[in-house]
């Protein structure tokens, strides 16, 4: 049965169906809300005091501001007076798209050493709960290891649960540039892991980073491992509705807009990262030439020609991946619509091969893998198609830069 059949029986089916995975979902997992940030909680301190700041006898831009505009600020600036600001106001000059990446990443350097000294106060505190400590020690061995010596945090907020990026790779000379963009339960904690490394964002971009290299030594890549927005906690509603897609998708797109120099963008889009994706597609920047999703629930469309982009949109999913099992829907704004894997919803369909589960994707040594790269580097010719034919790649000369769809 087509998932947009719009026959009486098929819309009463999707409707039940769609309110039995509500109660599903309610009942294991709860009803999670995103918890609002207080004004008295570190992030919104930084931006009131940034608000109050002078530099060179005029106030600073709102931090809100347009990033052409923010840029234009900083380069007014000279070097010592950046880096100045840096020091007074990390937490803000480190989040600010439209500030020199290699300015954010100091400034989040900074940022971090402060977030680890709150967190080590705070795991020392015996009038916190031993379940306080211990989520405070957890916190500050993550702060840590994000403090090694060759990271390159983009953006940083350890506001809730928490938001970062990371690059891997030199941005401001990159000619193609890749971005992770995760699903559920991304935060702070779970940035990333040591055992099956590769299911966490850093752990995708680091393999990413690697299969690019190998498949074309000569491109100059950047890849961004970007968990910088507000995941739904577990399978519950935040999951089946669209809401922290839409936040998702104004900042996704408004940090690709401000990226260095003219590099092409791809969009790696995991599990509700793609719901994040297809959200982002209708107003992505223009130099975002593809979008490829994985393990994918939907992207909030009945076809890819609905996400009205430029960019190619290519799908895939293994063959054990249990997204398979839930139904590609959306009624009453619960779902996320057609299954990109099918052939009618128009995307160019890839092989998982070798990938495990629903977060085997970016596995080194996996078919997967090979064919993100090979689209990360617009290798479009090495990509191996789910089907005999080749059809994923027609209409594509396999060289980077072609736009055509």
């Amino acid at each position: 049965m087509n998932s947009f059949d719009s026959s009486p029986a098929s819309a009463a089916w999707r409707a039940l169906l769609a309110v039995a995975v509500v109660f599903v979902m309610v009942a294991t997992t709860g009803w999670s809300a995103v918890r609002p940030a207080r004004s008295d909680e570190p992030r919104e301190l930084a931006l009131a005091a940034w608000a109050r700041e002078r530099t060179a006898g005029r106030l600073l831009p709102d931090a809100d501001a347009p990033a052409p505009l923010l840029a234009r600020f900083f380069a007014t600036l000279t070097s010592g007076q950046r880096f100045a600001l840096a020091g007074e106001h990390p937490s803000v000059v480190g989040n600010l798209n439209g500030a020199p990446v290699t300015l954010r990443y100091h400034a989040n350097r900074l940022a971090l050493r402060q977030a680890a000294a709150a967190e080590e106060r705070r795991a020392r505190d015996g009038r916190l709960t031993t379940a306080g400590r211990g989520e405070a020690s957890r916190r500050l061995g993550r702060f840590r290891s994000m403090l090694g010596p060759e990271r390159q945090i983009l953006a940083f907020d350890p506001t809730g649960r928490g938001r970062a990026a990371e690059v891997f790779g030199d941005l401001d000379r990159a000619a193609r540039v890749s971005v992770i963009v995760p699903g559920v339960d991304t935060h702070l904690l779970t940035l990333e892991r040591t055992r099956r490394a590769g299911s966490a964002p850093v752990g995708m971009a680091k393999s990413l980073y690697g299969a690019e290299r190998s498949a074309s030594p000569g491109t100059r890549t950047a890849v961004i491992a970007w968990a910088d927005y507000t995941a739904p906690a577990g399978l519950g509603m935040d999951a089946a509705l669209g809401g922290l897609a839409e936040d998702g998708a104004a900042r996704l797109n408004a940090m690709v807009g401000t990226l260095p120099g003219d590099s092409a963008v791809s969009l790696f889009c995991h599990s509700y990262g793609s719901v994040v994706c297809g959200v982002a597609a209708d107003d992505a920047p223009g130099r975002v030439a593809d979008i490829a999703v994985a393990g994918s629930p939907g992207m909030r469309a009945a076809s890819a020609r609905q996400l009205d982009t430029g960019a190619r949109i290519w799908a895939m999913r293994g063959g054990d991946d249990w997204i398979g099992d839930v139904p590609h829907l959306e009624f009453g704004g619960i779902g996320h619509g057609a299954d990109p894997v099918d052939p009618d919803f128009g995307a160019r369909i890839v092989s998982a091969a070798g990938a495990a589960g629903h977060s085997g994707y970016f596995a080194p040594g996996t078919e997967s893998l090979a064919n993100l790269a090979a689209i990360g580097v617009g290798a479009y010719a090495s990509v191996r198609c789910a089907d005999a034919e080749g059809t994923c790649r027609s209409d594509i000369s396999g060289e980077a830069g072609d736009r055509r769809a």
